[in-house]
């Protein structure tokens, strides 16, 4: 007896993204193991792997490679039962499926095959090859970071003869003197979600404020090597993102959302960090619960999640959900930017520009003199159908003065 199991995109897994089939792992008539990875997604934010719902074989793939798919939509179909586990060659495939068949049924994916959409997806960004990269993973596997730095040193090919892959034929410049650097689906809907923020759903508008660092470096200085013991690092994002909760608790409205309704202002505090990947994009993770983290915890959610991210680890669910974002732009040297584009449906962000010393006049026993401090501008933008000025004004100064007060 056979019978056929839908393999389904999971609704919880793609909720607020739009996603997209990457790579299907295997091919019509594959046998397949329950849990094996069996199709790769690749939203806005993240890849992911759909498993296998049961042992069986591929009978059909309904949704081909580079498809727009939506949650809970069906990517294709196992065949499973008596019949189905003794059959290993391929069965008649739909013209979807012949579309996204890749490999021969009767490979087994070496290695190289099998490399993290990451990696494939920096190889093809950078015109290399995996002959070109030395992987440093286990069993010479390639990780992301080996892309880079070949990418940088200008990647001399690899000797292990197993890490040769045969390259595909490169495609002849539209223009002398141009080169094309082919969009990845997360930057079309990078691309998309922005402009829909800034021009479509919320009038955006933002205010500058200066903060004085001398004390949160002070007080990092004191108990930076205490933490590191610990194996936490204790940046100055974390500082923000505690000094955020009190503005919120402050500004309650700065964590909630417009609806057509009401302004639906969210009980917990659950802030994400804009974090760069080399050549991909933006993504945000976010630490769930901040009001109820001190400083330390602050710092060690938000180095776990940096490093997953750089990694290629994190799973959808770490990147929705975030009810406020911190864009720490000051990191590759902005000193102000503004608006930075509210992350929908939230209702504000804040912006970290570079912490530069400067010149300021300050007041000591009654009388004025001109110091250098470590300062850096800061900035709220909202969406005007939340906040007003006059709020976003108090967020910034309850902000500020726990930066500068701090102890």
């Amino acid at each position: 007896m056979t019978w056929l199991i839908d393999v389904l995109l999971p609704a919880d897994q793609a909720e607020g993204t739009r996603s997209q089939v990457l790579r299907w792992l295997k091919t019509v008539g594959q046998p397949v193991s329950k849990h094996e990875p069996l199709v790769e997604i690749e939203t806005d934010k993240v890849t992911i792997e759909v498993p296998a719902p049961a042992d069986g074989v591929l009978g059909e793939i309904t949704a081909a490679e580079g498809v727009d798919v939506a949650p809970g939509a069906l990517l294709g179909r196992l065949q499973a039962g008596d019949a189905a586990a003794s059959r290993a060659a391929p069965i008649a495939a739909t013209p979807a499926a012949a579309a996204a068949m890749s490999t021969p049924a009767t490979a087994r994916p070496s290695w190289s095959e099998r490399m993290s959409p990451a990696v494939r997806r920096l190889l093809a960004e950078h015109g290399l090859t995996a002959a070109q990269v030395r992987g440093s993973g286990e069993a010479g596997r390639i990780t992301v970071d080996d892309v880079l730095a070949a990418a940088k040193n200008g990647a001399p090919p690899a000797n292990d003869a197993a890490t040769a892959v045969a390259a595909p034929p490169a495609a002849a410049p539209a223009e002398v003197g141009v080169r094309r650097i082919p969009h990845t689906p997360m930057r079309r809907r990078i691309a998309a979600h922005m402009v829909e923020s800034l021009l479509q759903i919320a009038p955006h508008v933002t205010t500058v404020f200066e903060a004085d660092m001398t004390g949160v470096l002070a007080h990092r200085a004191r108990h930076r090597k205490e933490l590191e013991a610990r194996g936490v690092s204790l940046t100055l994002t974390a500082y923000f993102v505690a000094a955020c909760v009190d503005a919120i608790r402050a500004v309650p409205e700065a964590n909630g959302r417009w609806t057509d309704d009401a302004i639906l202002v969210h009980e917990r505090i659950d802030i994400g960090v804009g974090t760069a990947l080399e050549g991909r994009g933006l993504i945000v993770p976010v630490i769930r619960d901040v009001g109820r983290l001190d400083l330390a915890g602050i710092a060690q959610a938000l180095g776990e999640l940096v490093t997953r991210a750089r990694q290629d680890q994190l799973t959808p669910a770490d990147l929705r959900g975030g009810t406020f974002t911190i864009s720490n732009h000051g990191v590759s040297g902005s000193l102000v930017a503004a608006p930075i584009v509210i992350n929908q449906p939230q209702s504000a962000i804040l912006g970290i520009g570079k912490l530069d010393k400067r010149a300021v006049v300050v007041g000591r026993e009654g009388q004025e003199e001109i110091a250098i401090r470590p300062r850096c501008y800061v900035t709220l933008t909202i969406d005007h159908r939340v906040l007003d000025g006059h709020q976003a004004n108090h967020f910034m100064q309850t902000l500020v003065r726990r930066i500068e007060v701090w102890s």
